[in-house]
């Protein structure tokens, strides 16, 4: 509740503090209406069947040639980083599409948790993604600079499955961008616009017709 009353020719406002309108009332639901609370939550579960396929199609990618011998995605480093960041990526969608599936009081410290383990996660399959492409492409195309001839010609089956793991990698990466955007919102609201402040209130000036 706001408190104004006249002081000259200004108007004083009481207000309050951003970590006070931040906490909330208990009866503030953090999610907003029904109808958004389920789109959030069908956007947080679907990275997770996502997650879970690019993980089983990189796990199973391995090939075997008689004259260059095999090859598996565990001895490349960037794939193995994959398979980590998307199992790790599908246990925490699923918790937390729990979490916001089942209707909370808004606390500012469950808007920062949210907003930062969004933000972990989305780095985290972004790069996951990028030095993944990055070996996918050199097994394409090789670096003449270095020597490095391209494998794809002989482990054509093995450059396939990576490539779609690292594709289907990618869209849970964009998944992860639009859940860092509505936990930033949702935590960002939380706040008054800057603006002074003291103890007795904001001072706003008053026009004259």
């Amino acid at each position: 509740m706001e408190d104004k009353r006249e002081k000259g020719n200004n108007i004083i406002v009481g207000h309050q503090s951003p970590m006070e309108r931040g906490m909330g009332s208990p009866q503030d639901d953090d999610n907003g209406s029904p109808g958004m609370r389920t789109a959030e939550t069908l956007l947080r579960l679907l990275p997770v069947t996502l997650s879970v396929v690019a993980l089983v199609v990189m796990l199973k990618d391995s090939q075997a040639n008689d004259d260059f011998g095999s090859v598996s995605y565990s001895d490349l480093g960037a794939f193995r980083y994959l398979v980590h960041a998307n199992g790790i990526c599908a246990g925490y969608s699923l918790l937390s599409a729990i979490l916001v599936a089942v209707p909370r009081p808004s606390t500012l410290a469950r808007a920062w948790i949210f907003f930062l383990l969004d933000q972990v996660l989305a780095y985290a399959i972004l790069g996951a993604g990028a030095v993944s492409t990055e070996v996918v492409y050199l097994a394409y195309k090789g670096d003449q600079a270095v020597t490095w001839s391209q494998a794809c010609g002989s482990f054509n089956g093995f450059c396939r499955k990576a490539t779609a793991s690292v594709a289907i990698t990618f869209v849970v990466m964009l998944c992860y961008a639009g859940l860092s955007l509505i936990s930033s919102y949702r935590l960002f609201s939380k706040y008054d616009a800057p603006v002074g402040y003291n103890n007795k209130g904001i001072e706003i000036a008053a026009f004259r017709a």
